[in-house]
C-alpha cells in the first residue's frame, strides 16, 4: 500500500472543526481588510485635491501635471499667475479645514452610528446584517470617486457621501469580532486576535497601493476599485459566513472537554464540592452526565449548572448594563484617545510626507504603508505579552508610555531625511497600533465574555460597539484636530498626539494596579467556576 502523499497527511492531521475555524479567521481577516482598505483613498487623495502643478513653461509640463496629460484626462489650466491644479472646492486657502471636515464627517458618523451598530447587530442574524453594510459602504465608496468623472465640485455631495459610508460601516466591526468572539475561546486569545487584528493594516497598505496607482492619473479610480472590492466581499460574506460553530455541529473551543449541553443548560464537570444535602434526588437532566469512561455516572456534587451560549432563555444586554461590566468605561475611554492618534496618522500621514520629504502623492502613499508595516509587529507583539503576563491593561500601558516620547522623535527627525523617516514610521506604528488592536480585539472579547455576565454571549457585539464607537469619537476629533492645527505647523499636531497619548494611559491607571495587586482581574478572566 502507497504512503500517502505529504500534503493529504497534513489535510488529515487537522480534525474538521480546526479546519473550520480556520477557515472564518481568514474569512473574517479578508472582510474587515476590505472595510480599511474602503477608508484609505481619502488620506492618499487630498494630496491631489490641493496641489500646485509645476509652472509652465515654453510649453513643458511639469512633472507633477504630466501624468494626467499623458493618460488624456482634462488638465486644469492654472489661473493668471498660479500655479493651483486643485480640484473645487479645496482650491481654498481653508483647503486643510475643508479636508479635515471630509474626515470628520465620516469618523462622526460612524462614532454616532457604532453605539446603535451593536444593540442591532445582536437582534439580526451576523451574515446578512454584515452583507447589507459591505454592499453600501462599496456603493458609497465608489460614488465619492463618480465626483471626478461628472465634474462633481459640490462640497456638500462629498459630505454627505462620507456621513452615509460611515454609517453604514458601523456594522463591520461588531459583527465581525462577535463572530470570532464565537469561534475562539480565551486561550491565547491576545495572540490569535492580534494577528487576526492586522487585517487592519493590511487593508490599509492595500488600500494606499490601490488608491496610490491612480491618484496622479485618475483619481476616481482610487475610489471606484475600492468600492468594487468591499462590494464582491459583501457578496463572498452572504455566501459563506458562519456565524456559530453550533450552526455546523461544530464544538465550540469555549466548552470543555467534557460536558454536555441539552440548548437550555450547559454541563461542566467541576472539582467535587462537599454539601451537606446529599439525600436529595439527581435532577433528570443531570443524569445524562458520565465520566470519560462513559459507564459511571457523574455525582452531583462534580456538576455545575451554567446558561447555554446562545440559549434562548438570555436576553441581549441593555446599554446601561454592558456600560457596568467592571473595565468598560475606562478602556473605551482609553480607546478614544489611542485611536485619536491612530486615525490622525491614517488620514494625514500621507500629506505629513508629502510636505516634509517633497514627494509626490504617490510616493508619499506608498512611505505611508511601512506605519501600517509597523502596526502589524505591534498588534501581534501586544497580544503575546499580554498573553504571557495576563495583563492587559498593564501591556498597553507600557506601549502608550512608550509611544508619547517616540512621536516627538518622529516629529524631529523624519525632517532629516527619507531614512530617517523609514525607520520612524515603522516604530511609531508598532507602539501606536498596538494598544489599540488590543483593546478592540482581545480586551473588547474579554469583556464581552465577563464573568458578571453568566454566559451571556449576546452582550459581545454590545460590548465591542461601545469600546470601538467611544474609540471612534476620538478618530473622529483627531484628524480634525490635525486639519485645524497643521496651518500653524505640524510641530502642534504632534504635540496634540503625544497629550492624547497620555491622556490614554491616565485612564488606564487604575486597572494597570489592579492587575499589579490582583493579577487577572482588571479585564475580568472568564472564571466559569471556582474551586472549593
Amino acid at each position: 500500500m502507497a504512503p500517502l502523499p505529504p500534503g493529504i497527511r497534513l489535510i488529515i492531521s487537522f480534525s474538521r472543526d480546526q479546519w473550520y475555524r480556520a477557515f472564518i479567521f481568514i474569512l473574517t481577516f479578508l472582510l474587515y481588510a476590505s472595510f480599511h482598505l474602503s477608508r484609505k483613498p481619502i488620506s492618499i487623495v487630498k494630496g491631489e485635491l490641493h496641489r500646485y502643478c509645476a509652472t509652465l513653461h515654453e510649453g513643458q509640463v511639469g512633472f507633477s501635471s504630466w501624468s494626467r496629460k499623458a493618460s488624456g484626462t482634462p488638465l486644469r489650466q492654472p489661473a493668471d499667475n498660479e500655479t493651483d491644479c486643485s480640484w473645487a472646492p479645496f482650491d481654498q486657502d481653508n483647503y486643510q479645514q475643508l479636508l479635515g471636515a471630509l474626515d470628520y464627517s465620516f469618523l462622526c458618523a460612524y462614532a454616532i452610528g457604532m453605539y446603535l451598530s451593536g444593540i442591532i447587530g445582536e437582534r439580526l442574524p451576523i451574515r446578512y446584517y454584515l452583507t447589507f453594510g459591505m454592499l453600501a459602504s462599496g456603493a458609497f465608496t465608489a460614488l465619492f470617486g463618480l465626483g471626478y468623472f461628472y465634474s462633481i465640485h459640490s462640497f456638500g455631495f462629498y459630505v454627505v457621501t462620507q456621513i452615509i459610508n460611515g454609517l453604514v460601516q458601523t456594522t463591520g466591526w461588531p459583527s465581525v469580532v462577535t463572530c470570532l468572539g464565537n469561534w475562539f475561546g480565551k486561550g491565547r486569545r491576545g495572540l490569535i486576535m492580534g494577528v487576526w487584528n492586522s487585517h487592519t493594516s493590511v487593508g490599509n497598505i492595500l488600500g494606499s497601493l490601490i488608491a496610490g496607482y491612480w491618484v496622479s492619473t485618475c483619481w476616481g479610480l482610487s475610489f471606484v476599485v475600492p468600492g468594487a472590492i468591499v462590494a464582491a466581499m459583501g457578496i463572498v460574506c452572504f455566501l459563506f459566513l458562519i456565524e456559530h460553530p453550533k450552526d455546523i455541529a461544530c464544538s465550540s473551543s469555549l466548552a470543555a472537554p467534557k460536558g454536555c449541553e441539552n440548548g437550555t443548560h450547559r454541563f461542566r464537570l467541576q472539582k467535587q464540592v462537599f454539601t451537606d444535602d446529599k439525600s436529595k434526588p439527581l435532577d433528570p437532566e443531570m443524569q445524562c452526565l458520565l465520566l470519560s469512561d462513559g459507564k459511571h455516572p457523574v455525582h452531583q456534587n462534580h456538576v455545575l449548572v451554567l446558561p447555554a451560549d446562545g440559549g434562548g432563555s438570555m436576553a441581549a444586554i441593555s446599554f446601561t448594563g454592558a456600560l457596568r461590566i467592571p473595565g468598560v468605561i475606562e478602556f473605551s475611554l482609553c480607546l478614544l484617545f489611542a485611536k485619536l492618534v491612530s486615525y490622525t496618522f491614517l488620514f494625514w500621514l500621507p500629506l505629513y510626507i508629502t510636505n516634509v520629504d517633497h514627494l509626490d502623492a504617490r510616493q508619499a502613499g506608498e512611505l505611508s504603508t511601512l506605519f501600517d508595516v509597523g502596526g502589524i509587529f505591534g498588534g501581534i507583539l501586544a497580544g503575546v505579552i499580554s498573553d504571557r503576563l495576563e495583563k492587559r491593561a498593564s501591556t498597553c500601558g507600557l506601549m502608550l508610555l512608550l509611544a508619547a516620547p517616540t512621536l516627538y522623535v518622529f516629529s524631529t527627525i523624519s525632517k532629516m531625511g527619507l531614512e530617517a523617516t523609514v525607520a520612524m514610521l515603522l516604530l511609531s506604528g508598532a507602539l501606536v497600533s498596538g494598544p489599540y488592536a488590543l483593546i478592540t480585539t482581545a480586551v473588547s472579547a474579554d469583556l464581552g465574555t465577563h464573568k458578571s455576565l453568566k454566559g451571556n454571549s449576546h452582550a459581545l457585539a454590545t460590548v465591542t460597539a461601545i469600546i470601538d464607537g467611544t474609540g471612534s469619537v476620538g478618530a473622529a476629533l483627531g484628524p480634525l484636530l490635525a486639519g485645524l492645527l497643521s496651518p500653524s505647523g505640524w510641530n502642534n499636531v504632534f504635540y496634540m498626539l503625544m497629550f492624547a497619548d497620555a491622556c490614554a494611559l491616565l485612564f488606564l491607571i487604575r486597572l494597570i494596579h489592579k492587575e499589579l495587586s490582583c493579577p487577572g482581574s482588571a479585564t475580568g478572566d472568564q472564571v466559569l467556576f471556582k474551586e472549593h
